[in-house]
């Protein structure tokens, strides 16, 4: 048993309580109490300094094959399978101890991240609680389908699938492989050459028939989807979350809100290439959109926020620059954007388990509740900031760091 006593609470509901403590026992959260509880004499106590306590946050949009390379794809196509699988645990580990607990992968090679869910399940390496995507569904010529001379052959994170009954069959094979979740491209994207973010790809049928299979599993699925016809036609095939969402006009954001259509905004990936730009390497064609979509994007995100769209955050981390372990920059760029740091913080705890259905398991702090816990040095309701610097991190009842 380990009591963590002198600390400051924010338990997932917004609210800022002082002096308290908690009891772990197992992997377990027991007891959430006053400093001033009585508690057996053989616990092992943990001063916590007067940190303020949080639920492990979450990341419902990673990457694990890569991390922040400016050219994503020839990084991919450098690096052997095991090669990428090895990087995979060194960004999974990093985001765990940045204080992200749990993660969601949004697609990558070879299901290397259902292999490292399972390795990390199994006890074998250290690593956040994961949902998988294993690999993304994408069209021909579409956004995940690399352009390479027709001499070349390359199993990248997408599976291409055209028309309804391919593209059942390539949901049904993810789930078979171990995929928690259907990753779908409904449109082009800036990462990738041959298109634009706002062209539509999949057509609403063909999307639909993943999302069924999905479905009939008792599993999601997720869109990536820039443009606005792509967004509606997810929409409106079923989808459970739309990835980040530019191009949102009025009725898109009242479909999402009629139908409980998550959005995952991914700000720290068009951020970070504006930042950075062609002189760091970045692909001029992925500078060139950024430019283009920036501000669009921070309105569709704030106007949907205001609407009442639900919301969950990630971070797209793997695209240029938008580094593993560098993930709570997300929070601060929504802060930015109008989000209040209630909500905020909502989004990477409460909301987040939401939409990975897990909220029954983490996402706020409560006795019987998994023992996902992050503290840092101050309060984050006032300086958001602060999450970008955990000093604590402790999931499943184990601690992994302290600062």
């Amino acid at each position: 048993m380990k009591v963590l006593k002198n600390l400051n609470l924010i338990d997932g509901s917004g609210d800022f309580v002082e002096n308290g403590m908690m009891v772990v026992e197992g992997t377990k959260i027991m007891e959430i109490g006053k400093n001033d509880t009585n508690f057996p004499a053989n616990a092992e106590i943990v001063d916590m300094k007067g940190y303020t306590v949080l639920p492990g946050l979450i990341d419902s949009h990673v990457h694990l094959g890569g991390n922040g390379d400016p050219n994503m794809e020839i990084a991919m196509l450098k690096d052997l399978l095991p090669t990428a699988t090895l990087k995979a645990y060194v960004n999974a580990r990093s985001d765990l101890l940045a204080g992200f607990t749990t993660i969601r992968t949004m697609g990558d090679r070879g299901f290397l991240d259902v292999a490292l869910k399972k390795a990390a399940e199994k006890g074998l390496v250290d690593g956040p609680r994961m949902k998988v995507s294993g690999q993304a569904l994408s069209m021909t010529g579409g956004h995940g389908d690399m352009w390479l001379a027709p001499g070349i052959t390359y199993s990248g994170f997408g599976v291409i699938a055209d028309g309804v009954d391919e593209l059942r069959k390539a949901a049904r094979y993810q789930l078979k492989m171990g995929a928690d979740f259907i990753k779908l491209m409904a449109t082009g994207g800036v990462m990738s050459e041959g298109d634009e973010p706002g062209s539509p790809q999949f057509n609403e049928d063909e999307m639909r028939a993943a999302i069924e299979e999905a479905h009939k599993a008792g599993k999601k699925a997720a869109a990536h989807a820039q443009g606005t016809k792509g967004i509606k036609n997810a929409i409106r095939a079923g989808i459970d979350s739309i990835e980040h969402g530019i191009f949102l006009d009025d009725e898109a954001i009242q479909l999402m809100k009629k139908k409980g259509v998550f959005l995952v905004a991914t700000l720290s990936a068009v951020f970070n290439i504006k930042k950075h730009g062609k002189g760091a390497g970045i692909p001029d064609y992925a500078v060139r959109k950024v430019e283009e979509i920036m501000d669009q994007h921070i309105d569709s995100f704030t106007r949907a926020y205001k609407a009442g769209v639900k919301i969950a955050m990630g971070t797209d981390a793997a695209t240029p620059f938008n580094k593993h372990g560098r993930n709570a920059q997300e929070l601060e760029l929504m802060v930015k954007a109008g989000v209040k740091p209630t909500d905020a913080i909502m989004s990477a705890t409460k909301w987040g388990a939401e939409l990975l259905e897990m909220d029954d398991v983490v996402g706020t702090l409560e006795p019987g509740k998994e023992a996902d816990i992050i503290a840092v040095d101050g309060n984050p309701l006032e300086d958001i900031t602060l999450l970008k610097n955990v000093k604590f991190v402790m999931k499943a009842g184990r601690i992994y760091k302290f600062d």
